[in-house]
């Protein structure tokens, strides 16, 4: 996953104390000093794995700064447990104005602590597909700027499915068919996680049409009927006996693909350069599979928002600054998904202005994170998570029955989801 690891279930700014104290790596901080601004606005990010971003990010702020001398940016790398160390800078006053955040969290905004940013998303907030939107959507405004959009998806392997005389799997009925005709022994036919469940459960919730909460966003909907018979097909996937478990790194690493353990596998998007350079052409990317006459093919898109902290004493340098580099600069924001890591531009048409996405299967991952992608809700924490996660694995192992399992854990997601509320 390198720098763009995406990020689940972690919780940010949770509970009323402070953690461990916050440390960081400013790259300028004279930077008010030296250029004479008005303003100097605290900038966090984490830091980096990539040769090359650490100065982007601060060049960045020099054009910014040359555009807008009233204003001077103080960059800060943030290395190490950077969720902990925003968590407890947040509550202080040496918070940052601005900042980026991989895991939007409705808690964030219940406590007060984001700005709204319908104002500066406004004029191209039709650039933006509903995944990249609905995610840092509270009550009708909006929390966040996408930075990047990663998405996930189902690669398979051209000459194996071809020698096994099957089509890249659009329908869940297909998936099945497929992993067993792709079975050949010294191969598999798909991996979706060492535990033989990854995100398969989400993914066939999200492709049978459910989703984690009812259309009030409010309640918990995974135990439903329709929901039960989907995640019950986790059970049907292990049973096919062409499901590859066990390999020594998990989903989010395409080496079980790139080497040839699998014919397919559930990966991201930023593994896509290492297959091409292991495999060629001999690849392609679909979405995973629709479940069910009603259901619908998805793909999880992660990625990285910018947020404002809501008691920025110049908040409106703040959304200047996000304006300036997320809406108005098309050029930066392409270097930044492109130059230092593989990553889709989170507004369409600088998505589709981008060499690096025109063609093969890096055009078609584009397409399929724009019209089949979904994210979390902000609601969905943690503990929820693992709650459905502890009785998607019990299912696919053929351990517990799927309603009662799914009804237990749904009872309890929704009393975590309850503490969010009150």
């Amino acid at each position: 996953m390198n720098r763009r690891s995406f990020l689940v279930g972690s919780v940010l700014f949770a509970g009323g104390a402070a953690l461990a104290g916050c440390t960081s790596d400013p790259l300028n901080k004279n930077a008010g000093a030296a250029s004479g601004a008005k303003v100097t606005l605290q900038q966090w990010y984490h830091a980096y794995g990539e040769s090359g971003t650490q100065q982007a990010v601060q060049r960045y702020a020099q054009e910014f700064t040359k555009a807008n001398p009233d204003i001077a940016i103080n960059v800060s790398w943030i290395a190490g447990d950077y969720e902990t160390k925003l968590n407890s800078a947040m509550l202080t006053a040496q918070a940052p104005d601005l900042f980026e955040l991989g895991d939007f969290r409705y808690q964030n905004v219940k406590n007060g602590l984001l700005a709204p940013l319908d104002d500066v998303i406004a004029p191209a907030k039709a650039d933006f597909s509903p995944a990249a939107l609905g995610t840092v959507t509270v009550d009708g405004k909006i929390y966040g700027v996408k930075m990047i959009d990663d998405v996930m998806m189902l690669y398979y392997r051209k000459s194996a499915l071809q020698a096994a005389g099957v089509q890249p799997p659009r329908t869940f009925a297909e998936l099945l068919d497929a992993t067993r005709k792709l079975d050949t022994g010294k191969q598999k036919g798909l991996y979706v996680g060492t535990d033989g469940v990854g995100e398969a459960a989400t993914l066939l919730l999200w492709s049978s049409g459910g989703d984690f909460f009812d259309s009030s966003g409010k309640k918990v909907a995974f135990a439903s009927p329709e929901a039960i018979a989907a995640i019950g097909g986790l059970k049907q996937l292990h049973d096919t006996g062409g499901l590859l478990q066990g390999y020594p790194t998990d989903w989010s690493d395409p080496g079980a693909f790139a080497n040839g353990a699998t014919a397919m596998q559930w990966g991201g998007l930023w593994s896509l350069p290492d297959i091409k350079k292991a495999l060629g052409d001999d690849f392609g990317v679909v979405a995973w599979p629709k479940f069910g006459d009603a259901g619908k093919q998805v793909a999880r898109v992660g990625g990285w928002y910018q947020l404002a902290n809501a008691k920025s004493q110049n908040l409106e340098a703040v959304k200047k600054f996000i304006d300036w580099l997320w809406i108005k600069n098309a050029d930066l924001q392409k270097d930044w998904c492109v130059k230092y890591g593989f990553h889709i531009p989170a507004r369409k048409p600088v998505a589709a202005q981008t060499t690096e996405f025109s063609s093969g299967p890096a055009k078609d991952a584009v397409t399929i994170s724009q019209q089949d992608g979904k994210s979390y809700s902000g609601l969905w924490n943690k503990a929820s998570a693992t709650l459905f996660l502890q009785a998607a694995t019990k299912i696919a192992n053929g351990q517990a029955d799927p309603a009662a399992e799914l009804a237990d854990a749904a009872k309890k997601a929704q009393a975590e989801v309850d503490k969010q509320l009150a």
